[in-house]
């Protein structure tokens, strides 16, 4: 599951699709992997946070990095970066913790509300924030946020690529060594292509949160 962006609501009718259909097939060994942007753009970051720090107690859990978060960590390090952050999204997030900034904030209004936000953001957010992963490899599976740069070695892969990649990796059609999965780039519909699944369908703008399930070789989004 990818780009949540703050769809709290969609992300809990996800979650239930997920445990009805892990009751009823019963798969030996189950894992979860959410591939980055769960704040940003949508109504309530905030509770996206709570609900997937409460879901990463189940253990069989793998939350990846996307642009968003690494967006976040810089402006709570660097207010000069709030107005940039707003015009992407990041005004819901902090609408979603309580703040309401003016219009155009100056730089004192920037480094206060950097400061606000820090202290509203519950400490197990901002753990949960810093432990984030940039890839994950299940057999012949990898997960990232954006993509990969082709040509470079799954290992030798920069992290502003895995985060931010888009045309040179879209535009490939190489065999990148293994099936990749990702999102970033929102699709109308899910596309699963002989090298790479996109599964962000744009949740926050089109109410559509896919989910992607992979038993062996076979997949299915939905």
């Amino acid at each position: 599951m990818t780009d949540i962006h703050g769809c709290a609501h969609l992300l809990r009718q996800m979650l239930r699709v997920i445990d009805a259909d892990v009751a009823r097939s019963r798969p030996r060994y189950a894992i979860e992997v959410y591939m980055g942007d769960y704040v940003d753009r949508g109504p309530d970051s905030r509770s996206t946070l709570d609900i997937l720090i409460n879901r990463s107690h189940r253990g069989n859990t793998v939350f990846l990095k996307g642009n968003h978060e690494e967006f976040l960590g810089n402006v709570l390090s660097n207010p000069s970066l709030l107005t940039e952050w707003l015009r992407v999204g990041g005004l819901y997030t902090l609408m979603s913790y309580g703040l309401a900034p003016s219009p155009s904030p100056d730089e004192k209004e920037r480094h206060a509300l950097v400061r606000e936000l820090a202290r509203a953001m519950p400490r197990q957010h901002l753990e949960f924030l810093s432990k984030l992963r940039l890839t994950f490899t299940c057999g012949d599976f990898f997960f990232v946020h954006a993509g990969v740069r082709p040509g470079v070695p799954l290992a030798e892969q920069h992290e502003a690529d895995l985060l931010w990649i888009r045309e040179e990796f879209l535009q490939s059609q190489q065999n990148f060594g293994k099936y990749i999965v990702h999102g970033h780039t929102p699709v109308r519909s899910p596309e699963l292509l002989e090298n790479r699944a996109n599964i962000d369908t744009g949740a926050y703008a089109t109410g559509n949160l896919t989910l992607m399930t992979i038993q062996g070789s076979s997949m299915l989004a939905v």
